[in-house]
Order: structure tokens, then sequence, then C-alpha cells
């Protein structure tokens, strides 16, 4: 089967997804780059992430071409296309609706430095405008927005966030609603402090040896 690690990899963070609390329903998508043969493993679309079997996920190439599978590929193909042909380092893109994350998006608002772990995305998380889901505009707006950051909130929409593994996305996006959790509740009783640049500058650092010997 062609990408076949890939597309097993989608259905089993696709199930997470669901379980980390990420979204509901068939909401969201996930995909991975495999930038050596210049094809993409994209979740399809609308299909429940406990019934998507490996050769469910479809496989494209970087000019949005169907290689393999039976289904459609997410509605969301644009922005997951787009991303890969805008930065070199993203191999894998994750989408989702997140409530915390979200709700600051439906404010847009960008998601400041409130807590150190929103270094995963840079010193911030900047919101892209909204625009209808699906649509090139979006695309468009999440590249305008993203930048090198590896997180976009969606303004009344969602986040989506980008790695260097589907494993690096995920975590980002599961730490990102987390802080966003922080600051919905710290705002709730107060105005939080806001850590500085140059104190994400060294947490970034120190992000970089993290996990190493």
């Amino acid at each position: 089967m062609l990408l076949e690690q890939e597309r097993k990899t989608i259905v089993a963070y696709g199930k997470k997804l669901i379980t980390s609390q990420l979204t509901t329903g068939t909401g969201g998508n996930l995909s991975i780059c495999n930038r050596e043969n210049g094809l993409i493993a994209i979740k399809p679309s609308g299909i429940d992430y406990f019934e998507m079997q490996p050769e469910d996920v479809v496989v494209v190439d970087l000019d949005s071409n169907k290689i393999d599978g039976h289904l459609k590929p997410s509605s969301e193909i644009h922005f997951h296309l787009g991303l890969y042909h805008h930065r070199k380092d993203i191999n894998a893109v994750v989408h989702t609706h997140q409530v915390y994350a979200t709700t600051i998006a439906c404010l847009k608002w960008e998601l400041p430095a409130v807590h150190y772990l929103v270094g995963l995305s840079g010193n911030k998380v900047p919101v892209a405008p909204y625009a209808t889901y699906g649509s090139k505009e979006l695309s468009d707006n999440i590249m305008q927005t993203i930048g090198n950051y590896n997180a976009c909130l969606m303004a009344n929409h969602g986040l989506v966030t980008v790695g260097t593994s589907m494993a690096s996305a995920f975590a980002t996006a599961e730490e990102i609603e987390l802080v966003s959790r922080l600051y919905y509740q710290a705002k709730c009783i107060g105005e939080p402090t806001i850590l500085s640049d140059e104190e994400m500058k060294a947490v970034m650092k120190k992000f970089g040896t993290y996990g190493n010997l």
C-alpha cells in the first residue's frame, strides 16, 4: 500500500484527536508529507475517526492530484498543501476544533505567552482572519499569518499546528490547548502577566535540547 506507514499514522492520531478532546465527530483533519516521494497522506472528508482504515486515507501529490484512495480528501486540502509549499520544514499538519483554543480564536485574539509552553509555537500563537472553511481564501489567510510559527489560530474556526513529524504537530496542538485554557481562566480572574520575548527566546532555546542526552 502506497505510504502505508503514513496512512497508519493518520488513523492512529485521528483517534487521538477524539480521545484527547481536540475535536468532535468528523471535524478536523490531519496530513503527513513524504518529502522524498513528493506525496501527502491526508484524512478523507467526513469519515468517522474510529471507522477510518489505512486504505481510506487519501494520497495526493503536492499539486492536489489524487494518487491513491477511493474517498475524497479533506475539504481543507488547500491549506495543507499550502503549508507544505510554504515551509520545507513542515512534514505534518494537524487541524482541530479544540474548545479553549477555538474560544480564543472566536474572540479574534492572538494567544500570548501566558505560559512558557506557548514556545512550542513561538513567542505567541497568531490568529488568521476568518474565511469560509475549505476555501483558497482561508488557505491564503493562514499562509500570510503563520510565518515561522508552529501554530496558528483560525478566527471563528479552530487551530492548525505544524511540525517535522505528526508527533510534534500533535504535541503542539495539545499544549496550545492547555495554554489557551490557562489564558481563558486567568482572564476570568484578572489580567495575566505575559512572558517577555527575551524570556521566550530562552525557553525556545531550551526546548531545542529537551529530552536529549
